[in-house]
């Protein structure tokens, strides 16, 4: 009884594998499927794909004896915790305090707004039982009803994680609660579900409903799954593996890039992604991930970059103007190269064009020029601060040990974080003003943009938005700054602060004259060993992964994928070892447990985390993929909706095509269905075949009349629609009785006209006929026409008038 749950199921899903079961086995599993699985002949083609069953070769008794000893010798496994809900998502916690089914207000499937649900149809069955004078049940109903919604394993108790096999319609029971469960409470089935087998199997010896009922996963079995120690501790909690690692899963968002080295959105809450190659076209993606036809902006005639493996030049950084949405400036880090020879980084500014939102203006305006002594080292980043400045980080020229700089404030802007005011221009002829709290703005030695400098060459920085709901940590700029040798880091820039190059590396001296207790220490450094080139990334402050709430999550370019939590009372940070989810953690449709090797870049919207990555890390290879991370959990349903504003496209999209393989469901694959959310509630048990129908139509109507309505949620939208409803049934009633009057008023015209051609014709009934012909013509209405027509026709065939009248007197009687 308690070998490994895949040995279980090899012994209990086919009848046919050993000769003594297939008498009364085989009949039950077949009773089992058709009961639990109604919708089991849509499947029909599945299981003929896997072959016919017959076909298999059944083993001996001995045989089978021998195989059962070895599964027995095999250790048990504790179960694998895989919580999921009926719609194939993770769990979450839900937002508030569930008022019926408690034992899942702290995690599981349901919301308060399912919650009420269930228990306004548990009502509405208790209501049902009481009419009937049955035992009510209530606990047993109340658990097995909080099962399919609330469950944090409804997918494993309703046999639906897996695509290929329908849907059960009651979760699957324990033998021993099922059977507790039988001898109370089997007149409660025919509420719960209106599938007939399962209704008359109830009706059946306990052996039967049991083995209909049962669950051949005996981990996931109701109340099994609630006990377990494995499938419920650290429950909505990120996966932790054996070494502690902090397992996280993906999907995939975009593709067939070259080289991206960075995706932003414009924070004009139209929710669009703007992804840069190396080469210099940023493109435009929309929120259901298709991406326009022609690039947003094109610097590919401009931007110096070759086809070499690793080269650092090209299109490497892009900010959008805080008041992006009404001035449509934005602002671009590019390598240029003048007369063929001397090598620049150039930061120009741009605007989106007055024509279309998705294509910038092909002219742009000169900010800062900086030589490049050379091809390495190039810096890269912009970005604005929360005080509306634009923050520049640049390399520190190139080659080994800062060949081209000096130790401390220099006078070039190399190996520096600049910061300046694009708002304005000053009398000296700059583009931009040098804002009055910069640290150095007085000293004659120093460059009046510099607000931090001893920097290597940091390589994406980004701006904490701080603690969604206490806002700790709003503001702070982290950087991961590449490292020579032997380390490499993670900086908070503080203004003024000297972080040590090339006096230090990480928390190492790197030349030992210049080495000072005094330069700003890293966070975080790790050794060559870890990695070789650190890629700054976020402080995870989105809402659909709760669980990294807080973390710094970053990579290393060779790839590998980290984090830092911080420990808020003394500040300090410590790792977090981060990896991807094994199958068994990301089985969920559309997400993936793998990655390109080369991490280049981290990105955000508007609330969640990317990240992009190439197999092949050259500036015109199109292998880049932007990822999502995703949370094992989930957030509530709702709490991260979002409403963009609409975007005006003008030319072709092209639809988002994934292409890295899933971990188990295909993106496009739809899951069978879960069960039906509307029950229809009826006052009296269905009616079985025992039972005497009902044949007359007074009849009918009484059992219409005495049905209990469809069960439905009291939802807003339902109330209007119904609203609208009883609008136009009153709109179709009017023009009904319209009709009709019409209708009456052409048969009195009809009937003055029969009266007067009467003269020449021989009166071949009686007056009191005539008052019933009348009678007939008003009480059919729309049939008026005709009845007028028979009665010249009776004015000379007397038998077409009697058979005339017979055909009118049952529309009477129906009416």
């Amino acid at each position: 009884q308690h070998t490994h749950s895949r040995a279980h199921r090899l012994i209990l899903k086919g009848e046919q594998t050993v000769e003594i079961f297939r008498g009364h086995a085989a009949k039950m599993t077949s009773t089992r499927d058709a009961a639990l699985h109604p919708c089991g002949t849509d499947h029909a083609a599945l299981r003929a794909a896997a072959g016919p069953i017959s076909s298999r070769k059944t083993p001996s008794l001995p045989e089978f004896i021998l195989i059962l000893s070895v599964m027995l010798l095999v250790p048990v496994q504790p179960a694998s915790a895989h919580p999921q809900c009926l719609d194939f998502e993770p769990p979450f916690k839900p937002p508030w305090h569930l008022e019926f089914c408690t034992q899942y207000e702290q995690f599981g499937c349901c919301d308060q707004k399912m919650d009420n649900m269930i228990a306004e149809r548990y009502w509405d069955i208790v209501e049902q039982l009481e009419v009937a004078g049955l035992e009510l049940c209530s606990d047993m109903l109340k658990e097995i009803m909080c099962q399919q919604e609330c469950s944090p394993y409804a997918a494993h108790l309703y046999d639906a994680e897996d695509p290929y096999t329908p849907v059960r319609e009651l979760p699957g029971l324990c033998f021993g609660y099922c059977s507790e469960f039988h001898g109370k409470c089997r007149h409660v089935v025919r509420y719960l579900t209106e599938n007939q087998l399962l209704q008359d199997t109830a009706e059946r010896d306990v052996s039967t409903f049991c083995s209909v009922a049962d669950l051949s996963d005996q981990d996931y079995c109701y109340p099994n799954v609630l006990k377990s120690p494995d499938l419920n501790t650290n429950l909505g909690q990120v996966v932790e593996d054996p070494r502690g690692c902090l397992q996280l899963c993906l999907t995939e968002v975009a593709n067939n890039l070259r080289n991206p080295v960075l995706m932003l959105h414009s924070g004009d809450d139209t929710h669009r992604m703007f992804i840069a190659e190396q080469v210099g076209f940023v493109w435009v993606y929309l929120r259901d991930g298709s991406r326009l036809e022609q690039p947003f902006l094109d610097m590919s005639g401009e931007v110096l970059t070759t086809p070499w493996l690793g080269d650092e030049r090209g299109f490497l950084g892009m900010a959008f103007h805080p008041k992006y949405r009404d001035n449509g400036r934005f602002f671009i880090y590019y390598s240029i190269q003048v007369n063929s020879k001397l090598e620049k980084v150039r930061i120009s500014e741009m605007k989106v064009s007055d024509y279309d939102m998705n294509m910038a203006d092909p002219y742009s305006e000169v900010i800062l020029e900086i030589d490049e002594p050379a091809a390495n080292h190039n810096g890269g980043q912009l970005l604005f601060g929360l005080d509306g400045y634009l923050y520049i980080f640049t390399g520190d020229g190139g080659k080994a040990g800062d060949p081209f700089g000096k130790y401390g404030n220099a006078q070039n802007l190399l190996g520096k974080v600049l910061r300046i005011d694009v708002d304005g221009s000053d009398s000296s002829g700059r583009q931009y003003r040098i804002p009055l709290g910069n640290p150095f703005l007085g000293d004659p030695d120093a460059r009046p943009e510099v607000y931090a400098y001893g920097v290597r060459n940091m390589w994406r920085c980004s701006v904490d938005r701080g603690d969604p709901v206490s806002r700790y940590g709003r503001g702070r700029i982290f950087c991961g700054d590449v490292g020579q040798n032997r380390y490499e880091e993670i900086d908070i820039i503080v203004k003024g602060g000297n972080y040590g190059w090339r006096a230090k590396e990480g928390f190492e001296c790197y030349d030992i004259k210049l080495c000072h207790n005094s330069d700003i220490l890293p966070i975080f450094a790790y050794n060559h060993h870890v990695g070789k080139s650190v890629t700054g990334g976020y402080v995870y402050r989105g809402c659909e992964s709760p669980n990294l709430n807080g973390l710094y999550i970053f990579g290393d370019f060779m790839s590998r994928i980290m984090a830092l939590e911080e420990d808020k009372t003394t500040g300090s940070w410590k790792e977090r070892s981060v990896c991807m989810g094994d199958t068994k953690t990301c089985s969920f449709p559309g997400l993936i447990n793998r990655h390109h090797k080369f991490i280049i870049s981290f990105a955000e919207d508007e609330a969640e985390l990317y990240f992009l990555a190439t197999a092949h890390p050259s500036a015109m290879s199109p292998y880049g993929t932007v990822f999502k991370f995703m949370d094992p959990s989930r957030a509530p349903p709702g709490k991260c909706k979002q409403k963009p504003l609409p975007v005006k496209v003008k030319g072709k999209k092209f639809p988002f095509v994934p292409k890295e393989s899933v971990t188990v469901l295909d993106t496009n694959e739809k899951p069978t269905r879960p069960p039906p959310r509307k029950f229809k509630l009826t006052t009296k048990p269905p009616v079985t075949s025992s039972q005497v129908k009902a044949t007359t139509a007074a009849a009918s109507v009484m059992t219409r009349s005495t049905s209990a309505p469809k069960w439905k949620s009291p939802d807003n939208k339902e109330r209007k629609k119904n609203k609208l409803k009883r609008r136009r049934k009153n709109k179709d009633r009017n023009k009904k009785e319209a009709a009709k009057a019409r209708a009456k008023k052409k048969t009195l015209q009809q009937k003055s006209r029969v009266k007067s051609e009467k003269t020449t014709v021989i009166k071949s009934f009686s007056d009191k006929d005539k008052v019933k012909s009348k009678a007939n013509q008003t009480a059919t209405n729309n049939d008026a026409p005709k009845a007028s027509n028979s009665l010249n026709d009776n004015s000379i065939h007397t038998k077409k008038r009697k058979r005339a009248q017979q055909q009118i007197r049952p529309e009477k009687n129906s009416v």
